[in-house]
């Protein structure tokens, strides 16, 4: 640290305000005033707006704060940080910082509180064994240290310009991965399966491809059949809408019946290779149950499907059910409320399914699955690429304040931000696409 930096606590340096709440039941203290902000609205940014919102009389009776007040939530995920732009109040749950110019710019508070060693502090200081706290007292003891105003302004010049970089390079990271998915899903509607008609495929549908036994197609079991009291923490294993939600089978959240229960609802056991599909809560999402599932049986948020293997591959109901332009605007037409909210039991029997021999299933079960694979390898690489990103953000916060902050070092790591931003080459569906 340079010998012209002050350091002290933070407490000793600026007025600390935590934040309160006007009890709900006092009504006449909310209306359209002031905005009261909450944790979950902080999210790195100026803060000029909230969900809810003070009257006069509760902002009166509320600890206002002034522009350029640094808020950091104490209680429950800490350490999320926003700037006010507004005269504004908070809950309980932030400790603000307000504004001392005398002593700091308060974008150089902001960006502080963000650093790698005010983070550590704020964590080594929580209390707290299901919910982190870091009360005032505590919150007022960080140390913290201050570089002379002029210091502070280039930091912040220097910290504003790399990081709306680093910001756009993030952006363009994940629209490529946006891109690559789209590039995806049109390249396996238009070319893998293509138009059906024009290949000879057959129309039907689901309810014809299920093996011909009574409940064939089946959701899990409704209202009193199955209460939630009666789980159990081991035995036969119940599935659910996480098990399905990535469409492809996962073990989520494990919930278990007795063998005694299981008894009573074997009817609803789920088999090696069937169809799940989500209709209740996230609906329309789609998965194969795996070879190696053990005994377990779906709740009434899945519909089963038990396929005639000889008619239709799992993996080929599987791809068209979540790519076939057909698959898809039927569900959307047929679907009650938004993003497919009402599908039910009726709806997936009668989805219409264009189908090709079970060779022919198989060549388009293997293309998709081979582009399906690009990209999670796309995926991989750019979840990799955005956290390198942000550590780089991390790496510049940290140099700033312990005083190493240095145009060179500036210019390295924005030339490492523009290597890092360059899409990888999606070589498989470019050169297919040009053939097709």
């Amino acid at each position: 640290m340079k010998p012209d930096w002050t350091t002290g606590q933070l407490g000793d340096l600026f007025e600390i305000v935590t934040g309160g709440t006007p009890s709900k039941s006092n009504k006449e203290m909310f209306g359209d005033y002031m905005p009261l902000v909450k944790p979950p609205e902080l999210n790195g940014a100026g803060i000029w707006s909230s969900q809810d919102w003070l009257s006069e009389s509760g902002a009166a009776a509320s600890r206002v704060l002034p522009v350029g007040s640094v808020l950091v939530s104490c209680i429950g995920n800490l350490g999320k940080v926003g700037i006010s732009e507004v005269e504004l109040a908070t809950n309980q749950q932030i400790n603000s910082i307000k504004p001392n110019t005398d002593r700091a710019l308060p974008e150089f508070i902001y960006l502080l509180v963000q650093s790698p060693g005010f983070k550590k502090n704020l964590h080594d200081l929580a209390s707290g064994t299901t919910v982190p706290i870091v009360n005032k007292s505590k919150f007022q003891s960080i140390p913290i240290h201050l570089p002379p105003i002029s210091e502070q302004k280039r930091i912040v010049t220097i910290l504003d310009e790399a990081f709306t970089g680093i910001d756009a390079a993030i952006a363009n990271t994940e629209k490529n991965l946006a891109n690559a998915r789209e590039l995806f899903e049109k390249f396996t509607s238009e070319v893998i399966f293509g138009d059906p008609e024009k290949q000879g495929w057959q129309k039907t549908n689901v309810s014809a491809c299920a093996l011909p036994e009574k409940g064939a197609i089946r959701t899990g079991p409704f209202g009193s059949q199955l209460l939630h009291g009666e789980f159990v923490d081991s035995g036969i294993a119940v599935l659910g809408i996480d098990n399905a939600v990535n469409n492809r089978f996962m073990w989520g959240k494990k919930r278990y019946i007795s063998e005694e229960k299981y008894e009573q609802l074997k009817r609803y056991t789920v088999r090696p290779g069937d169809v799940l599909i989500t209709i209740m809560g996230t609906c329309g999402r789609c998965a194969i149950v795996p070879e190696d599932v053990p005994t377990a049986i779906n709740t009434k948020h899945l519909c089963c499907i038990s396929l005639d293997k000889n008619i239709c591959l799992p993996e080929f109901l599987h791809a068209y059910f979540l790519y076939h332009p057909v698959a898809r605007q039927f569900l959307e037409s047929r679907a009650k409320g938004s993003i497919m909210a009402g599908l039910n039991m009726g709806i997936i029997k009668e989805l219409p399914v264009w189908l090709p021999g079970i060779d022919e299933q198989r060549r388009v079960v293997a293309r998709v699955g081979e582009l399906y694979n690009e990209i999670l390898r796309l995926q991989s690489v750019y979840e990799q690429k955005c956290s390198a990103l942000m550590e780089l953000k991390q790496s510049l916060l940290q140099k700033a304040f312990s005083g190493e902050l240095t145009d060179e070092l500036v210019e390295r790591q924005m030339d490492e931000a523009v290597a890092l931003v360059k899409p990888p080459a999606m070589q498989r569906i470019s050169s297919e696409n040009s053939q097709g």
